[in-house]
């Protein structure tokens, strides 16, 4: 090491190991391109060991300063050890604790009894710290904190860099927003504090005050509000009322829009109590009703005797909140839905909070017990939880199968209107060239004989999801046949279709794509 300045010098050999030189005021030492200032210094020249008092002030080939109130320096290691409000600096960083080893040759600094760095508006602390110069690292380890503006982090292990602010973990982290109210609980993965991206790894969980999301790995903007969710993803919302969960395998969602569209055989789960319905489709896509009313015409189809019973359930909500209700759903191809009430498959949907209608398109199909009705266009109205109404446009048929017997009631009309009470068919009127089909039964359930009729309009009312009553209203015609000696294939109504083997039986077939 060479001395460069000071003030006040005094050499003192006491033997071959001991060869001491003492400087006061102002001294400045060197050794290769790192320079010592102290107030006051003690060098060893034989062991190359310096100790410094007072202002102490290392400045490493002026990429990192390091400033404390005592130093000891080992110049073979090139191993500093400071004490005493210690502070380190990379001119992005400023790293502040009471001990201080630092590797002049690597450029790696660590404290073991507690530290705190503040960078531009992050500020970390934790028990112990490892500062790596030339990447401009620094790994803290026990009771992590960090703090910025927007988030408060808590972990175990966390990997920050003061130039690119991007802070990696590697244990069990959790994040808040107090912007958002959001939560995150992670083991892996990256927040740039800077750009407000993130990755997240190993299932990681998102929680706000609308829902909770979870998935194997996650990606978030929070400057655009996109985020992208792969593999099991989870969202579940908190609203029991008018809430919905959906699993995926890739889900996207837009917070400024609140909109979310979910691939990979995505499931969609409106929550109705007891009697959840499912929905499976190629594609699900979700967002504000509000927004959509904007770019296109949504025709109000609730009558006003069911918009009043809905807007009694609606609360005023404040300019602030979401309003959870203002909220449609669209499914594409392969269109799929389950309850215990009923079944349904076509080739699109669409369904709004607001109204609660599904509304089907594209060869659509509906089942209800042992009820199959088909149509271009399927309107399905649900009340309560359950269904209300269903109403079908173009090449409309209801076909119910007749006990065990290779039998089937059938209805036929250009539209078809149906009635449900507590959740079965009570009646349906079918208009339009409507024809039927109608097997008849004594009070011993045997076979009285089979009628075929058509009429303007066709009235068929239910008893326990089964036709028990035909009323024909208007230019009658009809005949009555023996069930024996009557080819019954004959009387089938012409685009007949009994398509029970696609019919879902279960939740679980909602997963399964042909």
């Amino acid at each position: 090491m060479d001395i460069l300045s000071a003030l006040k010098y005094n050499y003192q050999k006491l033997d071959s190991i001991n060869e001491f030189v003492s400087l006061v005021g102002n001294v400045i030492v060197k050794q290769d391109k790192v320079l010592f200032y102290a107030d006051s210094a003690v060098l060893n020249r034989q062991l190359n060991i310096l100790e410094a008092f007072g202002n102490v002030h290392i400045n490493d080939a002026d990429s990192i300063h390091t400033y404390a109130q005592y130093l000891k320096y080992l110049g073979k290691e090139k191993k500093a050890y400071l004490q005493k409000k210690v502070r380190l600096t990379d001119g992005e960083g400023t790293l502040t604790t009471d001990e201080l080893e630092y590797d002049a040759t690597v450029k790696i600094g660590t404290y073991l009894k507690g530290g705190k760095l503040v960078n531009k508006k992050s500020t970390l602390t934790s028990t112990e710290g490892y500062y790596y110069g030339d990447t401009k690292d620094v790994i803290f380890k026990k009771k992590v904190v960090m703090v910025d503006p927007d988030n408060k982090i808590n972990s175990d292990t966390l990997q920050y860099n003061t130039s690119t602010e991007i802070a990696t973990f590697t244990a069990p982290t959790v994040v808040y927003n107090n912007k958002d109210k959001r939560t995150i609980k992670t083991r892996e993965g990256f927040y740039d504090m800077k750009n407000k991206k993130a990755e997240l790894y190993k299932r990681s969980v998102i929680e706000d005050s609308s829902a909770i999301f979870t998935a194997d790995d996650m990606a978030f903007d929070d400057s655009t509000g996109l985020g992208e969710f792969r593999g099991n993803a989870v969202y579940k919302s908190k609203d029991t009322a008018q809430g919905f969960d959906m699993i995926a395998n890739n889900i996207r969602t837009n917070k400024k829009t609140n909109s979310m569209v979910a691939t990979q055989k995505p499931l969609l789960l409106i929550k109705q109590g007891a009697d959840t319905i499912y929905i499976a489709a190629d594609t699900l896509y979700s967002a504000r009703l509000s927004d959509l009313t904007k770019k296109r015409v949504v025709p109000q189809i609730r009558d006003a005797s069911g918009l009043d019973s809905i807007s009694k359930q609606t609360k005023l909500i404040p300019k602030d909140e979401e309003d959870s209700a203002d909220k449609f759903f669209e499914a594409y191809y392969n269109v799929k839905i389950f309850s215990d009430s009923l079944q349904a498959t076509g080739d699109s949907l669409f369904y709004s909070l607001k109204d609660s209608v599904f509304r089907l398109f594209k060869k659509p199909i509906v089942w209800a017990q042992e009820n199959q009705i088909t149509g271009d266009t399927i309107y399905l109205f649900i009340k309560n939880k359950k269904p209300e109404r269903l109403y079908v446009f173009e090449n409309s048929m209801a076909i119910n199968k007749v006990d065990s017997a290779d039998y089937y009631n059938q209805l036929k009309g250009t539209t078809i209107n149906a009635n449900f009470l507590d959740g079965k068919i009570h009646d349906m009127r079918a208009k339009g060239n409507a024809e039927n089909v109608y097997y008849a039964l004594d009070e011993e359930k045997n076979f009285i004989g089979v009628n075929k009729s058509t009429a303007d309009i066709i009235d068929v009312f239910f008893e326990d999801s089964k036709p028990q009553k035909v009323v024909f209203l208007r230019n009658l015609e009809g005949t009555t046949y023996p069930m024996r000696n009557t080819n019954h294939e004959d009387l089938k109504i012409r685009g007949f279709k009994w398509l029970e083997n696609i019919r879902p039986k279960s939740k679980f077939d909602l997963l399964i794509f042909k």
